[in-house]
């Protein structure tokens, strides 16, 4: 098993006013060439955006974008016609392909939004790009991963151009999960969201990221109450 360890105050930080940004991988003005990517996950910011405040349209293409609000709610538009709001307890996918432009805002003018904005590269270039959101809060089980994205339309959660599963967990204190990889060529990248956890004796805290490749299963411990994001996903890019 090998493992890389990111530590939440080692990421990359921007304060423009109405927005802080934390930065896992090299994004923007934030530049390390030891932090490019792990495998196909090329982005993971970790953003807090004013009440009102948010991205005009900008351009993306060729990349799957994943949001998932923390707190709050995010409001989005597109090109495409899509309207949406996307509210903690949400997530959205959205597959750039051949080129799209969209908006995102904090909707709510009178408290802050957090949200984690997740962008892979995809393993087909140049599709019709899509759109989707759906609730999570249905399928989420107490002290167990569960699945919220996948390469299958047919499965839980969203789906995107690429050979990926990401789970969510939410535990209490003392109780544990494991994990198996889907394919022995994929990694997995865990982010702590909150709380303290313990993965195959990496000792974790809230914010921490932890990537472990060249291994089958793994063993998640919450040592607090705790929440975690993990993703399997593909080490290398096409």
């Amino acid at each position: 098993m090998k493992t890389v360890l990111y530590r939440a105050d080692s990421r990359g930080y921007a304060n423009h006013g109405w927005l802080e940004a934390r930065h896992t991988f090299s994004f923007a003005n934030y530049f390390n060439r030891e932090r490019m990517n792990f495998g196909v996950l090329r982005v993971l910011n970790d953003d807090k955006i004013d009440g009102g405040q948010g991205f005009g349209m900008h351009p993306h293409d060729n990349m799957e974008i994943i949001t998932i609000p923390l707190e709050g709610d995010l409001e989005h538009k597109d090109n495409m016609g899509n309207e949406a709001v996307i509210r903690e307890g949400d997530v959205q996918v959205m597959s750039a392909g051949t080129g799209v432009y969209h908006s995102e805002y904090n909707h709510n003018p009178d408290k802050a939004l957090k949200l984690f904005q997740i962008w892979l590269f995809p393993n087909k270039q140049n599709v019709q790009p899509r759109y989707d959101q759906i609730s999570i809060r249905d399928v989420a089980i107490p002290n167990r991963l569960y699945q919220i994205l996948s390469p299958n339309p047919d499965d839980q959660g969203v789906w995107i151009h690429q050979d990926a599963w990401f789970y969510l967990g939410n535990f209490e204190a003392g109780k544990t999960d494991s994990y198996t990889l889907k394919r022995e060529v994929n990694g997995l990248f865990v982010m702590v969201i909150d709380g303290q956890v313990t993965i195959s004796g990496n000792k974790l805290s809230a914010r921490d990221a932890l990537g472990i490749w060249e291994m089958n299963k793994i063993e998640v411990e919450a040592t607090s109450d705790a929440r975690i994001l993990l993703m399997d996903l593909p080490m290398q890019v096409k």
